[in-house]
């Protein structure tokens, strides 16, 4: 036997009744809006990653540097409070 079931197990009719509650919770402009939002974020991240990408850093590399960085700063900072 075929399943539709989708995530968590909920079938297409399930899926549908989720989607009319939402519409008429929201309004069908509201989700408009909030898919053009969901939409220009992902752009947004993506566009982010491919430019640290070009620079050559990674978020690794950038944590890196942000905690050496940190690291130093308590360092002097220890030495001129003595």
């Amino acid at each position: 036997m075929i399943s539709l079931a989708g995530p968590a197990g909920l079938g297409p009719l399930e899926l549908l009744i989720i989607l009319g509650i939402v519409v008429v919770l929201f309004g069908a402009s509201r989700i408009g809006d909030i898919g053009k939002g969901v939409g220009r974020g992902i752009r947004e991240f993506r566009r982010e990653l491919k430019d640290g990408a070009e620079e050559g850093e990674t978020p690794e590399k950038e944590a890196v540097a942000k905690t050496e960085s940190t690291d130093a700063a308590k360092e002097q900072s220890s030495y001129t409070q003595h």
